[in-house]
């Protein structure tokens, strides 16, 4: 199967979920144009917080729909933009890629930085779905399978239906942690 873009979200205020839009414009080393969290420096609040100075690894937000279909199966309802991401894809594991792995989509390119470490204000859309995506083990270990995290190599515009590329790094391979 090619992987693919299965729908693109953005939105101007910080918000916790993003609505579905026809198209998402990536600027190089910003992120989606006109969403709030596009910017050179840190633009989540609790990391502006922390240190506004410190570098924007999260300007595109990239979840894999396969997620929503595990969801399903254990009665939580999660569609498209509903957990914030920019670019929701169908057919790629996001989860296995190493940190550095370019995503050619539509015209752009992003690089992965790390996974999304989702927080609290997911209870408040669905009670219970904090601890189905961000999972811990006995050996006390945090799996976190909220989607990953990249930045912006090459602007371009993104749209539903536009096939995704990946491009490893040279190894040995690091895997994502959290950014």
């Amino acid at each position: 199967m090619t992987a693919r873009v299965l729908a693109v979200h953005r939105s101007p205020t910080h918000s916790f979920s993003k609505p579905t839009v026809e198209r998402i414009r990536l600027l190089e080393g910003l992120g989606v144009e006109g969403d709030a969290h596009c910017g050179v420096t840190v633009q989540h609040r609790s990391r502006v917080r922390a240190d506004p100075s410190q570098p924007n690894l999260r300007q595109v937000h990239l979840m894999h729909a396969e997620l929503f279909d595990l969801l399903a199966e254990v009665g939580h309802a999660v569609t498209p933009g509903l957990l914030g991401e920019n670019v929701t894809t169908r057919d790629l594991d996001l989860l296995a890629l190493p940190v550095g792995s370019r995503l050619s989509i539509g015209g752009a390119v992003v690089t992965v930085t790390g996974l999304r470490n989702p927080c609290r204000q997911i209870e408040a859309l669905q009670p219970g779905l904090l601890a189905r995506v961000v999972r811990r083990h006995d050996d006390g270990t945090v799996e976190r399978l909220a989607g990953v995290m990249g930045v912006v190599s090459r602007g371009g515009v993104v749209a539903a239906g536009d096939p995704v590329a990946v491009s490893l790094p040279p190894g040995p391979h690091l895997p994502l942690t959290r950014v």
